[in-house]
């Protein structure tokens, strides 16, 4: 792989990545040119990277990978009056239309020309510089880090699928999947006020993280029968869960999800199972268990900065590997190999 000087890092075909020497970037009007300061690696990167696909999105030409990010103003557009430079932000990756029914209405994660970072065919911002809409790029008070700043992505994700559950106050709630969002989802849905949550997953490490960050109960999956798992989740709650959070991507959880759910609840799927799985759909239809999808989040990253700004709880423990952008191969084979244990692995391009 031929290494120029960094300013950008892009995947390449496949578990390649080339850095390369680019111009920097020309701001429009309502642009911000930003310096990168953190990006976190999300499931969707390690996929492009690994196979080329995620769900429904390929690969085709080499991509600037990064979406869970922040950085500082270093110049701003002529119209831009939000921001100056010196500012420090969080990056909300997804820039829709802002004209069609959807972004009017107030849904515009489902904008059908959304724009977004590491999404091909739009490069992401794991890179030195990158200009991006002053509207989707949100301050961050001083006592709210440039890493803390990347976590907001994941925990807006979180933030929606909680919304998306109908989790309030007195709620019960299994989540499946003890990953980066698994776990902000049980921490918002802990401040929001659940009674309970039981967390699932087959990595003991995880869990034991899920529980001593405020999981009421852990259960690791030993189980291929989704209806003993569900079994085991009513037990161990006195109840069957008002909703589920399903955040492990496995058509399993999925299943064992409605057979565990109480009737009239829902079930929301964050995790990307295979596109056509075999789910007990009748169940769900006769019992009133919604199953719900949520795409990305939309009007969440405010909440998200209120969180962080208040201290509501600290999603730095999630962080357990950093690397420079020189060492960005390194990050990528951390992230995907289980006996690093890492959860959230942040690359710094500011190093």
């Amino acid at each position: 792989m031929c290494v120029c000087f960094i300013f950008r890092t892009m995947i390449q075909f496949l578990h390649g990545v080339t850095k390369e020497k680019i111009k920097q970037p020309i701001i429009a009007e309502n642009d911000v040119l930003l310096s990168m300061g953190s990006v976190g690696l999300c499931g969707s990167d390690l996929k492009y990277w690994k196979s080329g696909k995620c769900g429904r999105f390929e690969l085709r030409q080499p991509m600037v990978m990064g979406h869970e990010a922040s950085g500082t103003v270093m110049s701003v557009g002529a119209k831009v009056t939000s921001l100056q430079p010196g500012d420090r932000v969080a990056i909300e990756p997804g820039v829709p239309c802002r004209k069609c029914k959807l972004c009017r209405h107030g849904r515009y994660n489902l904008c059908p020309d959304v724009r977004f970072c590491a999404t091909p065919p739009v490069d992401g911002n794991l890179c030195r510089f990158f200009s991006h809409p002053a509207d989707f790029c949100f301050k961050l008070p001083e006592e709210v880090s440039l890493d803390e700043g990347a976590m907001m992505e994941p925990l807006a994700v979180a933030i929606y699928t909680c919304r998306r559950a109908d989790v309030t106050s007195g709620s019960n709630i299994l989540i499946c999947g003890a990953g980066p969002v698994g776990l902000l989802c049980m921490m918002v849905a802990k401040s929001t006020g659940a009674s309970s949550v039981v967390i699932t997953d087959i990595d003991d490490h995880r869990l034991s993280m899920a529980k001593s960050l405020g999981a009421d109960h852990v259960i690791k999956v030993k189980t291929r029968d989704p209806e003993e798992l569900a079994n085991q989740v009513q037990d161990v709650l006195g109840c069957k869960p008002d909703a589920t959070l399903e955040c492990s991507g496995t058509d399993f959880s999925m299943a064992a999800g409605i057979h565990a759910t109480e009737s009239g609840g829902s079930v929301v799927l964050v995790g990307r199972g295979s596109p056509t799985p075999q789910l007990p759909i009748t169940l769900a239809a006769t019992r009133e268990v919604d199953i719900k999808g949520i795409f990305r989040y939309a009007n969440c990253y405010p909440t998200a900065l209120s969180i962080l700004q208040s201290r509501a709880f600290d999603v730095t423990p999630l962080i357990t590997h950093h690397f420079s952008l020189h060492e960005t191969l390194r990050a990528f084979e951390t992230a995907v190999t289980p006996e690093t244990r890492a959860v959230k692995v942040m690359i710094h391009c500011d190093q």
